[in-house]
């Protein structure tokens, strides 16, 4: 964590702290919280390479266990099922999330429609070890 992100983390704290609520009044929406919002980025991604890209297949087996320690990890943080169903369930933030993915596939030379675009993203992934990387396989 940066300095600065470990000064505005504490002073969020004092400042729930000084208002007298609680952990779970304080909670943030989901949908900003980043761990949680950029792994489902990253998902998005890998789901969109192993589509279209044919020489790169899901780890579906561990997508899904990714997917179960990440609902886990929000209720850890103190949200609800309710809470987390609704944030999954919401079409805004599946839309901003999905914008996100494809703004992030643009950047990285994705051109619809060119499946080796997506696999060359989907290679530099699975290389670089990041967590889209981590969901896919090459064949």
């Amino acid at each position: 964590m940066t300095g600065f992100m470990h000064r505005t983390c504490i002073a969020l704290v004092l400042a729930v702290v000084a208002a007298g609520l609680s952990p779970a009044q304080a909670l943030e929406p989901l949908s900003n919280q980043c761990y949680i919002n950029d792994r489902l980025i990253a998902a998005r991604i890998a789901d969109r390479i192993r589509r279209e890209c044919p020489s790169i297949d899901a780890r579906m087996v561990y997508a899904f266990m990714q997917a179960r320690e990440l609902k886990k990890y929000a209720r850890n943080q103190g949200y609800s099922e309710a809470q987390i169903d609704a944030f999954l369930d919401s079409k805004p933030d599946k839309k901003r999330i999905y914008a996100a993915a494809d703004d992030y596939m643009a950047r990285n030379g994705v051109k619809s429609g060119d499946a080796e675009s997506y696999c060359r993203l989907g290679r530099d992934e699975i290389a670089r070890k990041t967590v889209t990387g981590s969901l896919l396989s090459a064949k």
